[in-house]
């Protein structure tokens, strides 16, 4: 084997690995939305689950860009990791369905798909057709990829070692190393599996010995997961074992089955061709697991939470939905965008509430709870824009983009309301401190615009969470805030007539005036939130 040969076999290995991504990354861009629905929805019962998880990855072509839609789920609050693994198992069998198209070998019209997806993806303005080239361009490049590296490999046929390697290669071990070894440094199970292929087409691989191989590669395309999953959330952690666990499970028991059983012989007599051996030993390596594994799915998630346990406390300050050490579809992390400023909206709706009944009662209550809570909002005002500064980069629809510009005007009207409640606490510690008393009245007027603002707050942040406000109830939101700017502006004519009449402070009626102020104010910012929640007529968002 000349260097001529090593730099194709490379070549050919990078424009595999390149098309096989490259095809992954656009079929995700054409129906990863889909597909994220379907998750969302169909994820409840872990059979179907499983079964979901088989199909979407086999049409988006990644078993690694179902795993992340999964965890963004977990990390979101829609699904559990007992729902995820099911899932996750299903990923595992989907994602063989690159080595059954390597089988076809239908290497012939690379070269043409190669000329169309380009064409398309440079002369086509509409974005579904470059995407639709994308996976026709990675589609040929796959292949001709497959071509080249089979061509290479011609001449390890004369090559005294590799002939006297493969005679004598009998050892499971070898087999599991080796295999591991391989999927360690190309990063890629299908990949790994295809460059066995490619070598059995050329009858340099036998199937026993490729049984090994492949427990190996099953058991090494894990570690770069958990790897991955080193500086990542516990969640994403589980998932990574949950993954180990499924091919550490199936490479034991198709070592064994290997070892004591002519299965491999059975296979050779049922099926001709030399690549569609290999597939199929692959995938009878990702069925068995799951059938063994998906009844005992509790009992996998059981054993993850024993391996990593959860944690007993946690700062506060974080995200708690959004893991920036997952970077997968749009429309899921858009989940857990929305998650994360729901959680900002209650803490700042809970900080309003506590400030309030301090006013009201005239006693300081929960000061530390409102800076605590403060603290964690101003964390998540700017973890979360960060976060969406990141998240541009992304190819993102119109609508998405739309959801992205009204999450960036919501963080900053929320930010403010969690000021003006900790401005209340604020005032209340000043008119504790100095002994200033409101009058019954005052406290009356206080808390009638007080109701107003909590009704109109909860309702434009429910309206902005589900991003769906009807043209009437937002006319009635907007006539409540109207409301709250008349029954301010009267209250503090009222305190003006009190004051003249000597019936309260001056003292009382400026901190008077700053409650009125705040809750006006936080009212204004509300109907802000409100106005975020119209969409388009395109459609929803969620």
């Amino acid at each position: 084997m000349t260097v001529t040969n090593l730099v194709e076999l490379l070549g050919g290995l990078g424009a595999f690995l390149f098309g096989m991504k490259y095809m992954g990354d656009g079929l995700e861009l054409a129906a990863g939305s889909k597909m994220k629905d379907l998750l969302e929805k169909l994820t409840r019962n872990r059979f179907l689950g499983f079964l979901l998880g088989v199909f979407v990855t086999v049409v988006i072509q990644s078993s690694s860009a179902t795993t992340v839609m999964v965890m963004g789920f977990i990390n979101a609050g829609i699904m559990d990791l007992a729902q995820a693994t099911g899932v996750i198992f299903g990923a595992n069998i989907g994602t063989t369905i690159t080595s059954i198209l390597i089988a076809l070998d239908v290497s012939g019209i690379a070269p043409f798909c190669i000329c169309v997806g380009a064409f398309m993806m440079l002369y086509s303005k509409k974005a579904k057709v470059k995407h639709i080239g994308q996976v026709i361009l990675g589609f040929g490049l796959l292949f001709q990829g497959l071509h080249t590296m089979s061509g290479a490999m011609k001449p390890l046929g004369q090559v005294a070692w590799f002939q006297n390697f493969i005679a004598g290669a009998k050892s499971p071990i070898l087999g599991i190393l080796v295999g591991a070894l391989i999927c360690a440094v190309i990063q890629s199970s299908s990949a790994a599996v295809g460059i066995l292929q490619a070598l059995a087409l050329q009858g340099l691989m036998p199937l026993h010995f490729a049984s090994y191989l492949i427990c190996g590669i099953n058991i090494g395309s894990a570690m770069p997961t958990i790897l991955a999953s080193m500086s990542a959330r516990n969640n994403a952690k589980r998932a990574a074992m949950i993954y180990l666990i499924y091919n550490v499970v199936g490479g034991v028991i198709m070592t064994l089955v290997t070892m004591f059983l002519p299965y491999t012989e059975l296979v050779e007599r049922l099926i001709p061709d030399p690549m569609f051996q290999v597939s199929v030993v692959h995938i009878l390596f990702k069925v068995v697991s799951a059938v063994i594994l998906l009844p005992c799915t509790n009992l996998v998630v059981k054993l993850t939470y024993k391996l990593i346990p959860k944690q007993k406390h946690e700062d506060a300050a974080r995200l708690e939905f959004i893991d920036v050490n997952l970077v997968g579809n749009p429309s899921v992390s858009l989940l857990q965008i929305r998650s994360e400023v729901d959680r900002m909206s209650k803490l700042v709706g809970e900080n309003i509430s506590l400030a309030m009944d301090g006013v009201l009662n005239n006693q300081v209550r929960n000061a530390q709870t409102i800076t605590e809570n403060e603290s964690v909002i101003d964390y998540l005002t700017d973890a979360i824009s960060d976060y969406l500064v990141k998240f541009n980069v992304h190819e993102l629809s119109t609508q998405e983009a739309m959801y992205v510009n009204r999450v960036y005007q919501a963080l900053n009207d929320l930010e403010r309301i969690g000021d003006y409640a900790e401005h209340l606490l604020h005032v209340n510690e000043r008119s504790t401190e100095k002994n200033v008393a409101y009058s019954e009245v005052a406290r009356n007027e206080a808390l009638e615009l007080y109701d107003n603002v909590k009704e109109l707050y909860s309702n434009a942040t429910a309206r902005f969470y589900s991003q769906n406000i009807s043209i009437d109830e937002l006319k009635h939101l907007a006539r409540l805030e109207r409301e709250n700017r008349k029954k301010a502006k009267q209250a503090q004519q009222n305190h003006m007539d009190r004051l003249r009449a000597g019936e309260c402070s001056a003292e009382a009626g400026i901190m008077f005036g700053e409650v009125l102020n705040s809750l006006n104010r936080i009212g204004g910012h509300s109907i802000n939130i409100a106005e975020a929640a119209v969409v388009q007529q395109s459609g929803k968002m969620f």
